[in-house]
């Protein structure tokens, strides 16, 4: 099932975004599109659009800090034409997707479970898309668990840890802490951890481009 921009599957998403759209009308407040590549070899899974990030500029991660240490980390590993993402800005993504599990910014930014369910279908056209041998990259745990949804695989075969690889069929399944406020505030996640899980996406990719 591809991107759906008029999408109202999920009643509370549906009017919760209503009514963010009253209260913002200069905000994009809808679902919000994957940006980047149709058929990348590297596809970031998030979790949903940020109230005054993705919910206002209809780009992933763009407008709040979540994206800070994303697009920086996608640039010094040559996925992004540059280290910084804005509304209206150029920015292309280089043989990289971005997407989140639920499009619709939920309340709290806690989706539910029949919502996380409901938009699987989408996250699974995504995935169907990529080459073989292309690698997705989980931020965080209900990112994770909606990729092996998915596909068809179960979370106790392969539970989430931040730099865990996972061979799930034609791809394999990087795992990350999300680049939250929070998470990096916190020094649990900092840059250099991050960037320990894409230098071993990278690598996996050359090896792929580069059989022996």
């Amino acid at each position: 099932m591809k991107f759906d921009l008029h999408c109202r599957k999920c009643p509370r998403l549906s009017t919760f975004l209503d009514e963010v759209g009253k209260n913002h009308p200069d905000y994009h407040a809808r679902p919000v599109a994957p940006f980047g590549d149709d058929h990348p070899s590297l596809l970031v899974v998030g979790l949903a659009p940020g109230m005054h990030g993705a919910n206002r500029t209809g780009r992933p991660f763009t407008g709040d800090h979540a994206g800070i240490l994303l697009y920086e980390t996608l640039h010094r590993h040559g996925f992004s034409s540059s280290p910084v993402s804005g509304p209206g800005d150029d920015l292309r993504l280089v043989d990289c997707r971005i997407t989140n599990a639920v499009k619709c910014l939920p309340p709290a930014n806690k989706p539910e479970t029949s919502e996380i369910r409901t938009c699987n279908a989408y996250l699974c056209a995504e995935i169907s898309d990529l080459k073989d041998g292309a690698a997705i990259l989980a931020l965080g745990t209900i990112a994770h668990n909606a990729v092996l949804t998915a596909i068809g695989k179960k979370a106790k075969d392969h539970p989430f840890g931040h730099g865990r690889v996972h061979e799930i069929g034609r791809w394999m399944l990087y795992d990350s802490y999300h680049c939250s406020r929070y998470n990096t505030q916190t020094k649990r996640l900092t840059a250099e951890m991050f960037g320990e899980v894409f230098a071993s996406i990278r690598n996996h990719l050359e090896k792929q481009a580069c059989p022996m």
